[in-house]
């Protein structure tokens, strides 16, 4: 086994990958494990490709480069699959979870990972964001994707860390809604 468990997320401006992989990270580390979150993005514009990165350990992680294995890939936008390289660097085993209304089979082929080993999740996430959250925001059903299909973090964890973080900076309303998108989100995600 790896030192550390390494995500990629791929998502555009406004869409919440680096926020999601803060809520990641603050989720893991609610659950006592090491962790890093950083971004990866040009000057910053409405619809610009953004990347955001995690590396999650039960150990001190002592390395600072961006990541380039990773082990796990999350996509808010799908038509990114087609502009950049979302496979790069991902071993034959890689697990994708990925914001659309395909079939995990249609995504696997559009990826390119036929043959492999990697398993292909997918969840309308945006749909889930504007029926609970009342906005396009796909991030938190894809992090309770992620808690259902992974073993980084789970779903009870995910959200009372969310809870704790984040229930003086918004309102109730907003803290439920997205809540409830965490659990549509662990719910409805499909493949593998």
């Amino acid at each position: 086994m790896a030192a550390f468990e390494e995500v990629r997320w791929h998502g555009r401006a406004q869409q919440g990958v680096v926020t999601a992989a803060k809520v990641l990270a603050e989720t893991a580390l609610h659950g006592g494990r090491f962790v890093q979150a950083f971004p990866d993005f040009g000057p910053e514009r409405m619809g610009a490709p953004v990347k955001a990165y995690n590396r999650l350990s039960d150990k001190p992680i002592r390395i600072h480069s961006q990541v380039a294995e990773p082990g796990y890939v999350v996509i808010a936008d799908p038509t990114l699959i087609t502009l950049v390289p979302v496979t790069g660097g991902t071993p034959d085993d890689a697990v994708f979870v990925v914001n659309t209304v395909k079939d995990p089979d249609v995504i696997r082929k559009d990826l390119g990972v036929e043959g492999t080993n990697a398993k292909v999740y997918t969840v309308d996430a945006g749909h889930i964001s504007v029926e609970t959250i009342g906005r396009l925001m796909p991030n938190t059903p894809l992090l309770g994707a992620v808690a259902k299909v992974t073993s980084l973090i789970d779903l009870e964890t995910l959200q009372s860390s969310f809870k704790a973080n984040y229930s003086k900076k918004y309102s109730p309303k907003v803290i439920d809604g997205n809540m409830a998108a965490m659990k549509r989100g662990f719910e409805e995600v499909k493949g593998g």
